[in-house]
């Protein structure tokens, strides 16, 4: 019996790594829900992760590293960001005033940016980096508390920042989305950010790819109703969309 308990054990970690990797984190109580055991058990793998230099446990789950955790998740998935990019460049037009978040979806949607008159307020430092030496973009940064994780700026003065503008759009991502949950975030400083671009913007412009679909992170972000275009690499006509057409009023 130890021993075939030994060989459960073995066989579920290497499968919570695997997703681990695919989606870049992971929920503790999700996983425990997912394989009908105590979260203790969970608890015990992640930090199993984290001796073997794959994890890092954040508040409520854990989170993929490698020489960075950004750069790491901006290599996953990247066909399908790549796609999402194409699609967000038809809603960006001269003369506009955006502000695109510290996602790496939103940073591979930055790097292809070359529309010319436009301002750009970011708190993502990679995004920053991108944009602020193109000729005919001109960009901000936020100020904040520097989160390493996202390799961004968050906290009051961050939000400050993004009041500060009329915006009239703003590019986001997000960890987990849900139809009924809406979106969600790992942290509550991510949050903060979020909301407030949100806030400041006349449209709301949300970009994620389909791993990330029926999924829940700790904190609740976004409801659906505030997001007024999904964006992802599916065609729009493609079912697993269907949840979420009656709650965004656009899907591309």
């Amino acid at each position: 019996m130890a021993v075939a308990s030994s060989l459960d054990a073995e066989a579920r970690r290497e499968a919570i790594v695997q997703e681990l990797q695919r989606r870049g984190s992971l929920h503790l109580i999700d996983v425990a829900a997912q394989w009908n055991v105590h979260p203790m058990t969970i608890r015990r793998d992640f930090d199993a992760f984290v001796l073997a230099g794959i994890g890092r446990r954040v508040r409520g789950g854990v989170v993929t590293v490698g020489q960075d955790d950004f750069s790491q998740r901006q290599h996953q998935n990247a066909s399908a960001k790549q796609t999402i990019s194409t699609k967000l460049l038809a809603f960006v037009e001269p003369n506009m005033a955006i502000a695109l978040d510290s996602s790496t979806t939103v940073y591979a949607f930055a790097q292809a940016l070359t529309t010319t008159g436009i301002s750009a307020i970011s708190n993502g430092l990679s995004t920053f980096q991108t944009l602020y030496k193109r000729p005919g973009i001109k960009a901000y940064l936020t100020g904040g508390e520097h989160e390493e994780t996202n390799l961004s700026l968050v906290g009051s003065l961050a939000i400050q920042s993004i009041q500060q503008f009329t915006l009239d759009a703003c590019f986001l991502s997000t960890m987990n989305i849900d139809p009924v949950f809406g979106t969600s975030e790992l942290t509550l400083e991510q949050v903060g950010v979020k909301h407030a671009m949100v806030e400041a913007a006349q449209k709301v412009i949300l970009a994620v790819d389909s791993s990330k679909f029926a999924t829940r992170a700790r904190f609740r972000s976004l409801p659906l109703s505030s997001i007024d275009v999904l964006v992802t690499e599916l065609n729009p006509a493609d079912p697993r969309l269907d949840t979420y057409r009656e709650r965004i009023p656009e899907i591309c």
